[in-house]
């Protein structure tokens, strides 16, 4: 039987990318443990075989620690790559010439291959090509359907199959390649809860993932391409969580503009009540150290300030030499900014105006209700998790505790900022429904004998968008062993 772990003490979640350093079922469980939400299985390195380990290790654990974990599969989306250099390696220096042509001969440090015929038709004189993330950058002054002739604006070393980046044109090639489309099939056979989505240029790129996918794992759209940010809206309306993916996003834009990048991606995400991740190089530093810079404190700080649903590790968990340090430092910093007295305060900076439906309505009110009353959870039943969601874009002071029937919902709702999802069974009826909030309130510890819960449900039970009710129960001193030993 599994004894179920409480509650993190915070609303933000943690999530952690899995790898080398924590490929362990006693790691995950570490991790787990430690501050660990949800898992990210990166495909773009390792094989399919080592990534099932992975979901046994986690799901193992689950059952063992009590608690639902979301599992994020990251697809490697298509890579822009620059072919073979003789020598494996070209020295490129600042206004020199340089050409990316289509002839497979090993190249120098005049010209190179670059194995993308769409390129050619689709860049234009005076567009710009990163390599290597943008260590090294081109500007192209002339291009013809065989090559491209540049100038070279910033020199350095480049070296067989480096990245390249077209910030100023949308690429057209599919969000997934072949190796990504034989990774969904599999990430699905695994029950993947979501399915992040690399290089995502526009609204149809997720509706293809969509068609794939259906309703077996949320799509989560990274945001790491600038065209993307162009049509946010419209990909935020067909996702069903995006990742500011702030690594690309700095290679092909200014460093300086990605903090308001950030910052209106969460509030969009927000406002559409759709989980939002902030990612990459939150804790960099900690790969090689047990401690973080304080910039680097106050960058993950200012990503919970903003509202974000989650937060994620990289290669400091997959990676680093300090896995554990590093989601317990996540941990740590969340927990501080959260009792900052001015934190809910900066979090509804961002107006998340509801919309016309008795369910927003209900969700605003109940998030007044509970400050009114001095209540220290909310609770639902929700068959998808979309009850859940609506009282989570509200941003209450209290933990979420959301019962369903259904481990798929509890454990998509594992990115959701301040829910508590608990599995367990069906109920049949709202004064059934009632009685087993009392009763998991206490068991969870979200509550004890005498504090105040503030339920929201739906009647009559059992119909989808019907939450029309909030309702306030005080759990009975008297009753809690009841509560307690009831199944």
């Amino acid at each position: 039987m599994s004894i179920a772990m409480s509650p993190r003490g915070r609303k933000v979640k943690v999530l952690a990318t899995l790898g080398p350093a924590s490929s362990t079922p006693a790691m995950i469980e570490t991790l787990m443990t430690v501050g660990a939400d949800a898992f990210r299985i990166n495909m773009s390195h390792g094989t399919q075989a080592e990534k099932a380990k992975l979901v046994e290790a986690i799901r193992g654990l689950e059952k063992k620690l009590g608690r639902p974990t979301t599992i994020v599969f990251d697809l490697q989306g298509p890579k822009l790559r620059v072919g073979d250099f003789e020598g494996g390696s070209a020295m490129l220096k600042e206004g020199q010439k340089f050409v990316l042509d289509r002839d497979p001969a090993l190249g120098s440090d005049k010209r190179v291959e670059l194995p993308h015929p769409e390129l050619f038709d689709t860049l234009s004189a005076g567009d710009r090509l990163l390599i290597d993330d943008g260590k090294v950058r081109l500007k192209a002054t002339k291009v013809t359907p065989e090559r491209i002739e540049a100038e070279v604006m910033v020199g350095g070393k480049v070296s067989n199959h480096k990245g390249v980046n077209v910030p100023d044109v949308v690429v057209p090639i599919p969000a997934l390649t072949e190796k990504d489309r034989d990774d969904l099939a599999f990430a699905l056979s695994q029950h993947t809860d979501y399915v992040a989505l690399s290089f995502v240029q526009r609204p149809e790129d997720v509706a293809e993932a969509k068609k794939l996918v259906g309703d077996r794992a949320g799509v989560m759209a990274k945001i790491e391409k600038p065209q993307a940010i162009e049509r946010l809206g419209e990909i935020l309306e067909l996702a069903d969580a995006v990742m500011v993916a702030r690594g690309d996003l700095g290679v092909e834009l200014p460093p300086e503009s990605v903090p308001p990048l950030q910052n209106r991606i969460v509030a969009a995400a927000r406002q559409a009540g759709k989980p939002v991740v902030v990612a990459t190089q939150m804790l960099e530093s900690m790969i090689v150290s047990p401690t973080p810079t304080r910039a680097e404190v106050s960058d993950v700080a200012t990503a919970i300030y903003d509202g974000a649903d989650a937060v994620m590790l990289s290669a400091e968990s997959a990676a680093g030499a300090y896995p554990v340090e590093s989601v317990t430092m996540m941990d740590r910093i969340a927990v501080s900014v959260e009792t900052d007295p001015a934190f809910y305060g900066r979090i509804h900076f961002t107006e998340t105006p509801p919309q016309a439906t008795t369910a927003d309505a209900l969700a605003r009110s109940a998030r007044d209700i509970v400050r009114t009353v001095n209540a220290v959870a909310m609770a639902c039943y929700t068959a998808s998790g979309s009850t859940a969601r609506r009282i989570a874009r509200e941003r209450p002071r209290v933990p979420i505790m959301a019962m369903t029937s259904s481990i798929k919902a509890a454990r998509r709702l594992g990115l959701q900022w301040g829910v508590y999802a608990v599995h367990t069974r069906d109920v049949g009826s709202f004064e059934e429904m009632v009685g087993k909030a009392r009763r998991m309130a206490l068991r969870h510890h979200l509550a004890g004998a005498g504090d105040r819960v503030v339920i929201m449900a739906g009647v009559p039970f059992k119909t989808s968008g019907s939450t029309n009710v909030i309702h306030i129960v005080r759990l009975d001193g008297d009753e809690l062993e009841t509560y307690l030993n009831e199944g």
